[in-house]
């Protein structure tokens, strides 16, 4: 699962789903039952943590139906960020505690659970930032087994690397029980760069920078934005780097425990004359079959447009610019999901694409036997809207969601939590995630991630504001 955060506009009402007298927006074929979602629920024990009102869900994880984890954070009285973690069991989600050992490192009182990830079983891992006592950034790694959260560390390694100090774990993905890998970025003497780290049974090894990735970086800084492991030693990493020629998007791939030299995502270069691109989200299949989907920039007309590339046995093809078969506009969250190799699912967000003029589009695309259909408009939406967040447990099974904003030309509205669902290759149209919109007594909510253990099945969480104007985190409950 790959989750990615979205910055919202201000907005008013309109209605997401058929309830409304607005036509539905053409795009993906809808009629399709949606996936069992239950309702959203505030994270439990949050509230003795939140008391400066400032909290989110940034990452859920599900290794079975109503057995998840999920990662955050939270202010403190002091008004403080604080990383918190969060676990569920049988349909019941435990208290969130701050994570473990956490308070000892963050001496600069600024910290966040980024990316989590369960494997089978209940063995989990978590992975983001906190602040030294000199005021420097830097990563952590946190991992579950058996049903309790051990003590938090920095990712090893690491500090002989992160000499400018600027870290952080951006990804985390666990194959199997204590077999997880993590990328991220840091600073270094020749400036920012990206890591991989790698553990073997439940011990996490040292951080690396990203193989061949200084080499690429000629000008300015890189990092890892996304990494996904199909099978234990055998992951794909995605991010972005800078050159003479402006910012550029690259892969890596690790085979059988090696990682192997980054590159430039094939054939992008011909694409991004704009000089603006990057990797926003890495998935891979079981079987050594990954994409990566990301933005790239066409000069001249400075849109923001979508690539998606692939790769078996670590051997990336040339990257795709997909047939939107949308209006033309600026596209942002990429997020990939493959579930089996060929049979991966892509959404994200375009700005401008919608039906009335000015209005944002959430999009989906799927493949089906390695070639790409078209981008097509996720059902239902009547108004603004930013997808986040995507989870696919099988072929042509997928779950969504994100922020509907619905004018955010007219302001004065709230930003709602949504999801949607896809069943046999169909999506259902979004809807107002159930449970959220009823916490949400104050002006934005959203769901910032989702995890489907299985079709049918999935889990949302993010955000909602209360009636004091504070930011509260809600996950999902059967």
């Amino acid at each position: 699962m790959a989750v990615v955060t979205a910055v919202v506009a201000v907005a008013c009402a309109a209605l997401l789903t058929g309830a409304g007298s607005a036509p539905a927006a053409s795009g993906a074929r809808a009629g399709a039952p949606g996936a069992r979602w239950g309702a959203a629920e505030e994270v439990p024990g949050l509230a003795k943590l939140n008391k400066g009102g400032n909290a989110n869900v940034t990452s859920v994880s599900c290794w079975s139906v109503n057995n998840c984890s999920a990662g955050g954070y939270y202010t403190d009285r002091r008004r403080h960020i604080q990383a918190f973690v969060v676990a569920e069991r049988n349909g019941r989600w435990d208290d969130a505690v701050q994570v473990p050992g956490l308070a000892a490192l963050n001496k600069g009182e600024n910290a966040q659970v980024v990316s989590v990830s369960c494997a089978l079983r209940g063995y989990c891992a978590a992975g983001g930032y906190y602040t030294d006592s000199s005021g420097n950034r830097q990563a952590f790694v946190v991992t579950r087994p058996n049903h309790r959260w051990r003590t938090a560390v920095e990712v090893p390694g690491l500090a002989a690397l992160n000499t400018g100090g600027n870290a952080g774990v951006a990804s985390v993905s666990c194959p199997a029980a204590g077999k997880c890998a993590a990328g991220g970025s840091y600073s270094g003497a020749s400036g920012g760069q990206g890591f991989v780290v790698s553990q073997a049974d439940g011990v996490w090894g040292t951080a690396v920078e990203v193989p061949g990735l200084p080499a690429l970086s000629t000008s300015g800084s890189a990092g890892v934005a996304s990494l996904s492991c199909g099978s234990a030693g055998n992951c794909a990493a995605g991010g972005f780097y800078n050159d003479s020629s402006g910012q550029q998007a690259f892969v890596a791939s690790e085979v059988n425990g090696v990682w192997g030299t980054a590159e430039g995502v094939p054939g992008l270069e011909a694409l991004n004359l704009g000089g603006a691109a990057g990797v926003d989200s890495v998935s891979c299949a079981p079987d050594r079959y990954c994409a990566a989907g990301g933005y790239y920039t066409d000069y001249p007309y400075d849109y923001t447009s979508v690539f998606v590339a692939t790769a078996s046995n670590g051997v990336w093809g040339t990257a795709v610019a997909p047939d939107s078969g949308l209006a033309s506009g600026p596209s942002d969250n990429i997020v990939v999901s493959c579930p089996a190799a060929g049979s991966c699912a892509l959404d994200g967000f375009c700005d401008g694409c919608g039906s009335e003029s000015g209005q944002g589009q959430p999009f989906v695309m799927s493949q089906d036997n390695g070639v790409w259909g078209q981008m097509e408009a996720l059902p239902g939406f009547y108004a603004y809207g930013k997808s986040t967040t995507l989870s696919c447990p099988a072929a042509g099974s997928c779950g969504a969601g994100g922020l509907n904003v619905p004018n955010k030309y007219t302001g004065g509205g709230r930003d709602r939590p949504f999801v949607a669902s896809e069943t046999n290759g169909r999506w259902a149209n979004a809807k107002l995630y159930p449970g959220a919109q009823a916490l949400n007594k104050g002006r934005n909510a959203g769901v910032y991630a989702v995890s489907c253990p299985s079709p049918g099945h999935c889990t949302a969480a993010g955000f909602y504001t209360d009636a004091k104007g504070h930011q509260q985190a809600f996950v999902g409950r059967p």
